[in-house]
């Protein structure tokens, strides 16, 4: 832990700094940011405008708060999105993770080392982001759920609360991404994965299927439609195996 208070190296160009707040070497904080009592910036972390920091939170070195979204003409789709970033009280990002501009993170949140949480995202409260997941644009996330490293969770992706997804699982979004059509929102849909389901290690899910209440998908599988609620899909495809 550094000792409380903003080092001589710091860039802080805010006012709205509350009490015990401590800022270690060589961190930017932009006019227009907030930190809540109590805040612990690790070294060399960037917090840009608009971005508020809940008290108790903890951001450890490298982190990035507030990164705005850059097309570059590389991308179909334009990105949209409010210059404002909300990270819930009593959370904790890990060094060298990156929230892009239009989040909000619940309190007591948990961002792993490296993660990366796009614009357009709501997570809930008591979620878990493990190391290196990625969460695209937006994906809405319920409270207490838990997603381990090297996930990626697909744009316009729906997931609720107290669902378990391990390691590695990807996700997409579009069955015609080479088509010619470009970006067709109605047609650009992730998975939706329903309250308490669980999603073992390595699965692939496709665009647009919905994983079902309590619904188990096992590890490796390959899920391309609609599992029912509280039953075990697994295989390439997955097919049914058991209610649970």
């Amino acid at each position: 832990m550094i000792k409380p208070g903003i080092h001589k190296s710091a860039v802080v160009d805010s006012d709205d700094i509350g009490s015990g707040v401590t800022i270690g070497e060589f961190v930017v904080v932009r006019d227009g940011a907030r930190l809540g009592d109590g805040a612990v910036i690790h070294p060399h972390v960037v917090i840009e405008d608009g971005v508020v920091v809940g008290p108790e939170t903890e951001i450890f070195p490298g982190a990035f708060l507030g990164k705005e979204p850059k097309g570059a003409g590389a991308v179909a789709r334009q990105p949209r999105f409010d210059r404002k970033l909300i990270v819930g009280g009593g959370s904790s990002i890990g060094p060298h993770a990156v929230l892009f501009y239009d989040v909000e993170l619940g309190d007591g949140t948990l961002l792993g080392d490296g993660a990366s949480i796009r614009e357009g995202c709501r997570l809930g409260h008591g979620c878990l982001i493990s190391r290196y997941v990625t969460i695209n644009y937006e994906t809405i996330i319920g409270d207490r759920t838990k997603i381990m490293d090297l996930t990626h969770v697909t744009g316009n992706c729906r997931i609720g609360s107290d669902v378990f997804i391990s390691l590695t699982v990807g996700m997409t979004n579009d069955n015609r991404p080479l088509g010619t059509e470009g970006y067709v929102e109605e047609r650009v849909r992730g998975p939706i994965i329903e309250d308490c389901a669980l999603i073992g290690a390595g699965a692939t899910l496709l665009p647009g299927v919905r994983i079902g209440t309590g619904a188990v998908v096992a590890a490796g599988s390959v899920v391309t439609k609609d599992v029912s609620p509280h039953t075990m899909v697994a295989g390439v495809p997955a097919v049914y195996r058991r209610d649970v």
